[in-house]
């Protein structure tokens, strides 16, 4: 069966349908949403929707061949300053009202805005437009999204099987992006956290040249990037037989993250999932140091938050989000099992990254 096509013009469509009524059109300058509306993936650009969904796309002469070939149904504007142009543009279509979204334009860009509107175009802020209809994936991107989650596991299997002492959490991050590339990985997702032994109780530890000593807890925190798309995913193992303790805490996060991802139904508030893991850590004597996870996509961190205060509504099918709770000893070590998962119809969601929870003892 042939691969989903992403219709990237039913996307600019949905999005001309959420514009508030007093908005003539959106200026779009976020590089993963204008990927996402128009398939252009390139560095630089920008576009101008209107109220029927007709956009321009405006980027460099660098890009100009790779934006033809990438968004072949949208008109392209050669410009430098790609948000300016359109601006311009804007003012003559007769557009009075225009958003854009603050989160991804700098008080010096809007400056130049400004400057260019004249007087003529009003500029209003219009957040998160996109990234809320981003927060549902369609099928092209469920399935690019399962393929980064196969390559990652894969990944873990091969180089966690591998571990041996001497090596450091530099050598196991780099070996964990050669597995991905291998396995066909455009890239790493993000920064890998490698983490050993006591570093294993700090949950974004950046990889030192610390060596891996036998008994050590092991968190592997990585993920794969494909066709633009994010996976995320952790598992924490120990090399060496475990200790009772790193055992119970192991099964003990094991049991909170595999009741977590069950809940994370359609209709599920993704602040009242993070409250039942930090009622469930607090009962035991742990103190949260992390929401509970977020979406996944394009960005490594979107939209929806899974966090104590996040205003994202209940989730809905489609929601590719992650369950990652953790238990962190300070000065001892760590825990957190991570997964992505995409929210179904019904029932319990689909766990995406599969390789195994079981503490690995290697």
């Amino acid at each position: 069966m042939p691969a989903a096509r992403a219709d990237h013009a039913g996307r600019r469509e949905a999005l001309a349908r959420v514009l508030s009524p007093d908005l003539g059109g959106l200026l779009v300058t976020s590089v993963e949403n204008v990927r996402y509306l128009t398939g252009f993936a390139g560095s630089h650009g920008a576009i101008l929707l209107d109220r029927t969904g007709d956009s321009w796309l405006a980027t460099d002469g660098r890009y100009l061949e790779r934006a033809a070939a990438e968004a072949p149904d949208v008109e392209c504007l050669e410009a430098r300053r790609a948000a300016v142009t359109l601006v311009a543009k804007a003012r003559e279509l007769g557009i009075a009202r225009l958003g854009y979204d603050g989160a991804s334009t700098t008080v010096e860009a809007l400056d130049a805005l400004t400057k260019e509107a004249a007087g003529q175009v009003e500029l209003v802020r219009a957040p998160h437009l996109v990234e809320q209809l981003r927060s549902v994936k369609d099928p092209a991107e469920l399935a690019v999204i399962e393929r980064a989650c196969a390559i990652t596991a894969q990944a873990f299997e091969a180089v966690a099987g591998g571990l041996v002492t001497g090596m450091t959490e530099r050598d196991v991050a780099w070996q964990l992006t050669v597995a991905m590339r291998e396995r066909g990985a455009d890239a790493d997702a993000f920064d890998s956290i490698v983490a050993f032994g006591p570093h294993s109780a700090i949950p974004h530890h950046e990889p030192t040249d610390r060596p891996l000593q036998r008994g050590d807890l092991v968190k592997l925190d990585f993920g794969a990037r494909v066709d633009g798309y994010c996976s995320d995913m952790t598992r924490t193992v120990v090399l060496g037989p475990g200790a009772a303790w790193q055992r119970e805490l192991h099964e003990q996060v094991r049991q909170l993250q595999s009741g977590l991802s069950d809940a994370a139904v359609s209709g599920a508030v993704p602040s009242d999932l993070d409250a039942a893991m930090r009622a469930s850590l607090l009962g035991e004597g742990h103190h949260p140091l992390h929401g509970l996870g977020h979406g996944v996509g394009l960005a490594i961190h979107e939209d929806p938050f899974l966090t104590e205060n996040s205003p994202a509504p209940a989730l809905r099918a489609g929601c590719v989000v992650t369950i990652e709770p953790g238990i962190y000893l300070s000065g001892r070590g760590g825990v957190r099992i991570e997964d992505t998962v995409v929210v179904t119809e019904s029932g319990a969601p689909r766990v995406l990254t599969t390789a195994p929870r079981d503490l690995l003892e290697v």
